[in-house]
């Protein structure tokens, strides 16, 4: 029986640093294998996170929206309206199919995401490889996968990027009902040596708490970074808010909570009210502040430099509950 590593269970190593500000390292990362973002975040395809005045503030910081596959066509179509370069979530059931394929036929498309919580299926597998070759002009998303050979195979299908992550998000019960999932941190550090094999862009999705964790996700191998419950508690997500005793909550759900379940399908996953912290603007600013701090203690002007830096000097240690503690302020 082998070690999972999650993000409370590894620490980096401080390297001798020459970037003179914090401000300077580019934070420029692939999303697929043909498009670069500014930043390495996009927020998750979940209908209480992504919406119309979220994906603006996305666009304006030059990373992608990606669009949650429950919605109507009016809704597709008035989001690509406004944002050509988007991302559009399907399932690989029959019907969901059809609808794949008369949107891309019917649109200028840029982008899908193929969106099933166990994406290493066969019925994912023959969609990517059909798809690819009746829009090979049209880049695919497909996942999640938490192992090394589902990578592979989505890979070899004809991906061009993966989600990475099962059973790690905020308002995910997956691994309480089925018993199933691989820690985030240890998925992507399995998966590592494959994506730089292959050269298909890893995004890690789920588990980000803080900046801290972005670093970790970067360091282990992703690309970028998939946040759905932190982005959810902005003031501008696409979550039902309400306001109880003067303080502003938002309806944060997993995707196969109990709504989105037919009858005989057991939710895996959870419904919750939290309370909104603020505008996406400010969690933005602070979590890419912390990202390039945390390339300037692995003395790295990029990612790429300090992926390779983490590995060529080993920066990676595993930690126990005392570093864990002694890490966070305390009185």
């Amino acid at each position: 029986m082998r070690k999972a590593l999650t993000f409370d269970d590894i620490g980096l190593t401080p390297v001798y640093n020459d970037v003179e500000s914090r401000s300077i390292p580019s934070l420029k990362t692939k999303l697929t294998k043909n498009l670069e973002i500014d930043i390495p975040i996009v927020a998750s395809n979940m209908d209480s996170v992504i919406g119309i005045e979220l994906a603006h503030i996305l666009e304006s910081y030059k990373t992608v929206p990606i669009y949650h596959r429950f919605s109507k066509n009016n809704e597709r179509d008035t989001f690509l309206l406004q944002f050509p370069n988007a991302f559009f979530s399907f399932g690989v059931k029959k019907a969901q199919v059809d609808d794949l394929y008369l949107f891309c036929s019917e649109h200028k498309v840029r982008g899908i995401c193929l969106d099933i919580a166990q994406g290493h299926d066969v019925r994912m597998i023959k969609l990517i490889e059909q798809f690819k070759k009746d829009f090979s002009n049209i880049d695919v998303i497909a996942g999640s996968i938490c192992t090394p050979q589902g990578y592979i195979d989505l890979v070899n299908a004809g991906a061009d990027a993966v989600r990475v992550g099962i059973g790690n998000g905020a308002a995910c019960s997956t691994r309480v009902v089925t018993g199933f999932g691989v820690s985030q941190l240890q998925s992507l550090l399995d998966i590592r040596s494959y994506s730089l094999k292959y050269k298909i862009p890893v995004i890690s999705d789920g588990g980000i708490r803080n900046s801290g964790d972005i670093v970790k996700a970067l360091a282990a191998g992703a690309n970028c970074v998939m946040i759905g419950k932190l982005f959810a508690t902005c003031a501008e997500s696409a979550a039902s808010k309400k306001w109880e005793h003067g303080v502003r909550y938002a309806n944060y759900r997993g995707q196969a909570s109990f709504e989105y379940q037919k009858s005989g399908y057991t939710p895996e996953g959870v419904e919750m009210w939290t309370e909104v912290t603020g505008s996406i603007v400010d969690l933005l600013n602070n979590l890419l502040g912390g990202v390039r701090s945390g390339l300037t203690y692995g003395g790295s002007l990029n990612i790429s430099e300090f992926q390779r830096k983490v590995i060529e000097l080993d920066l990676m240690f595993e930690v126990n509950s005392s570093y864990l503690n002694e890490s966070y302020p305390r009185n």
